[in-house]
């Protein structure tokens, strides 16, 4: 199914949101269409380059967020109020930015990024939408983002994974996880992101860091997650060696090679996918 027909499927579900009597009709009817997964998946899509030609279809997508936005508000239900509406806004900031995107392209995500009196999701977005895009001349904005204490871990976040579209930036985000290693949740949440960026850059400069997280890098079961594991993965593509490490003390164990061996095709299969931060 095309980026157009998952727009317009999207849109269609949100029209018949807009004709529910109560909040139990729409809290049912919000499961029975598998809304949430429809709506991201269908916006992941819409941010992306080259989507001139959905102008129309994000349009209409916009004007439909907006009418099922008025009718929740409506709704006094503690769970509408608490959980539905914000997913709305979110995705209303996002179809939005995708909007932008598909009228003015770069040059208007930027504006609406630098516009400091726009609501911060859509600025969010936008900072993704271009992210998705990396254009070469984009570069100094996400570095200042990832050099910068203090600055919104959302849009941190996307600048990291911006950054595995810039060869011979791995340094910026090494320097990154240097500064952030001691908080634990901010590591927690941008560890992944890193290492998957310098797995992506395959630059040497990161080699360093995998040896030292081969002894101190955060495990976790979830491959993704582990820090032990995205390094022995970096060790192995950098040099070709099998390194030992405190989750694999043996790293000629059959058990350790086919452990890689499926991490190295997740971290494939996730190379070019940005994921947004949906609590923004």
């Amino acid at each position: 199914m095309d980026v157009i027909h998952q727009l317009c499927g999207f849109t269609a579900a949100l029209e018949r949101l807009i004709t529910t009597r109560d909040a139990a009709e729409l809290e049912t009817l919000w499961d029975e269409l598998s809304l949430g997964q429809l709506g991201w998946e269908a916006l992941a899509l819409a941010r992306r380059a080259n989507t001139e030609t959905l102008e129309p279809a994000l349009a209409q997508l916009d004007r439909r967020l907006l009418a099922v936005l008025e009718r929740c508000r409506a709704f006094l239900d503690p769970h509408i109020v608490t959980f539905r509406v914000p997913e709305l806004e979110r995705w209303q900031h996002a179809a939005a930015a995708a909007l932008v995107g598909a009228r003015w392209g770069v040059a208007g995500l930027r504006t609406v990024i630098a516009d400091t009196q726009a609501p911060l999701g859509r600025r969010y977005f936008a900072f993704l939408a271009l992210a998705e895009r990396h254009p070469k001349e984009a570069w100094p904005l996400f570095a200042r983002y990832l050099q910068t204490p203090g600055a919104h871990h959302a849009f941190v976040a996307a600048a990291v994974e911006a950054a595995r579209y810039y060869p011979g930036q791995a340094p910026y985000v090494i320097a990154l996880f240097q500064r952030i290693r001691g908080d634990e949740m901010l590591r927690r949440f941008l560890a992944p992101k890193i290492l998957q960026s310098l797995y992506v850059l395959g630059d040497p400069a990161a080699l360093p860091l995998y040896e030292e997280l081969l002894v101190a890098g955060h495990t976790d079961p979830d491959l993704g997650r582990c820090e032990v594991t995205r390094a022995l993965v970096g060790v192995r593509k950098l040099t070709g060696r099998l390194a030992a490490s405190s989750k694999f003390p043996d790293p000629e164990e059959p058990r350790v090679i086919q452990a890689l061996d499926e991490a190295e095709r997740l971290f494939e299969e996730d190379k070019d996918q940005l994921q947004p931060v949906v609590v923004i």
